[in-house]
């Protein structure tokens, strides 16, 4: 159980950071700003990331990415507010570790567009992994995890997300289960 723990913990900054694009596009202020991050280019007559790709998203998930981390920081580890330095570096990671998953879901959904899947559609198991690949592989020049520990996060956030989009689904935030 503490490898579950260790796991969800260690990774959490990444795996919000991914889900958080789906939510900032429902908040009216932040509507508006739908740049995709391909600026509407195409690579071989397809898009290159397509419309869901957004600038907005990129940017609020990096962002919830180092506030899921200091918030870790703060309560779970208990850092002292006061050690700036030691803040820096948990905000620093989870900002890194939710670029890293943004920046993964983006290079898969370039794949897809590429090999003819729409956008919204399932990939499995590339819609489920993505974003573990790319949080862990930012993550890595910074942050010193055993083999042992990858798996975990692996397995562990590979089941959260089939769990968490079948919920999305129940809830009509997706019209896919998976």
């Amino acid at each position: 159980m503490i490898h579950v723990l260790a796991a969800v913990l260690f990774f959490a900054p990444a795996g919000i950071a991914n889900a958080t694009p789906v939510f900032v596009s429902q908040f009216p202020l932040l509507r508006r700003w739908q740049t995709p991050l391909d600026l509407g280019k195409s690579w071989r007559g397809k898009r290159l990331f397509g419309s869901n790709k957004t600038w907005r998203g990129l940017v609020c998930g990096t962002l919830v990415g180092g506030l899921v981390a200091y918030l870790e920081a703060i309560t779970v580890f208990r850092i002292d507010t006061s050690s700036t330095r030691l803040v820096a570096i948990s905000v620093f990671g989870g900002m890194v570790m939710g670029f890293g998953a943004l920046v993964g879901d983006a290079i898969e959904s370039f794949f897809k567009r590429q090999v003819g899947i729409a956008s919204g559609r399932s990939w499995f198991p590339f819609d489920q992994t993505d974003y573990i690949i790319g949080g862990l592989a930012l993550s890595a020049p910074f942050v010193r995890v055993s083999g042992h520990q990858y798996i975990w996060i692996f397995v562990v956030w590979f089941s959260l997300h089939l769990i968490v989009s079948y919920i999305g689904y129940l809830v009509g935030l997706k019209d896919q289960p998976i």
